[in-house]
């Protein structure tokens, strides 16, 4: 059996499972997923028959004494030697993020979209309060405004101001003229509120044909929401882009820091950014 190990966050989790899980679903080898059999409870992995916390202890156990050994896929490392190392063992911890099996993954990507299911106690209130807000009419448009540790992280390059994203909403807005656009903002800033994008949107311009909404929701809720959107908005993370994983929406990562013109060629389906994620 493979058992997959990491830190980090949990979409960075997801990903980096959902490389293993591919290449041991090719090679017809199990795959547990160590982080995913204690931490995050809301996806249908928590429910397979592999994923269970008292083997991830046991494993967790016998690969600090060293009875399992570990492949680490750090940066600079040689990931095929590596993939050899794992192919020849039985049992083997897999771990860091420099794991990639891009090709197995979309072969496989139906059944990790399926893996990662977010259950119904998440989702079924978020699409009724969607229904009551939009009542199934116009664009929606999901909106990540990453902030908290995007201050720091890559030098503060995607830590963008409400005007940033702003200017984002109004480029969207533009490719659909006369259509009514909803925007369902996920954000981990407790500050930022609705009515203060929506004002930033409509500041200067006649867009009174878009409405601004923060559900304020958990992580679970907030990912399936976005992933409920038509089109998504945010910067370089892959929260958006797990989102957007689901039904291969068009996104547009924000590499810029203003976009009042953006077209069709912004945003891309699920297979291009995913293959960027790390640059």
């Amino acid at each position: 059996m493979i058992f997959a190990r990491d830190k980090s966050q949990m979409c960075n989790n997801l990903l980096q499972f959902a490389h293993v899980y591919a290449y041991g679903r090719e090679h017809g080898r199990h795959v547990l997923s160590m982080r995913f059999s204690y931490k995050y409870p809301y996806f249908h992995i928590r429910h397979t028959r592999h994923t269970s916390f008292i083997l991830y202890i046991l494993v967790k156990i016998a690969a600090a004494l060293r009875l399992i050994p570990t492949a680490a896929y750090k940066p600079g490392c040689n990931r095929e030697e590596l993939d050899r190392f794992v192919e020849k063992h039985n049992n083997v911890v897999v771990a860091g993020w420099e794991v990639r099996h891009y090709e197995l993954f979309l072969k496989y990507r139906s059944e990790i979209c399926e893996l990662f299911r977010i259950d119904e106690a998440y989702t079924l209130p978020v699409q009724a309060k969607m229904r009551i807000l939009d009542e199934g009419k116009g664009v929606r448009l999901g909106l990540h405004v990453r902030r908290g540790d995007y201050a720091l992280w890559a030098d503060g390059n995607y830590f963008y101001d409400d005007a940033t994203y702003a200017s984002y909403i109004k480029g969207f807005l533009r490719m659909h003229p006369g259509e009514k656009v909803h925007v369902y903002i996920s954000t981990n800033d407790a500050a930022l509120t609705a009515e203060r994008m929506e004002l930033l949107v409509k500041s200067g311009t006649e867009e009174s044909l878009v409405s601004v909404h923060l559900l304020g929701g958990s992580a679970p809720e907030d990912l399936f929401m976005l992933s409920e959107c038509d089109a998504i908005i945010g910067p370089h993370s892959s929260f958006s882009l797990v989102a957007a994983m689901y039904r291969d929406i068009p996104f547009c990562r924000m590499d810029r820091a203003k976009a009042e013109t953006l077209s069709e060629n912004d945003f891309r389906k699920f297979d291009y950014w995913f293959r960027l994620l790390g640059q």
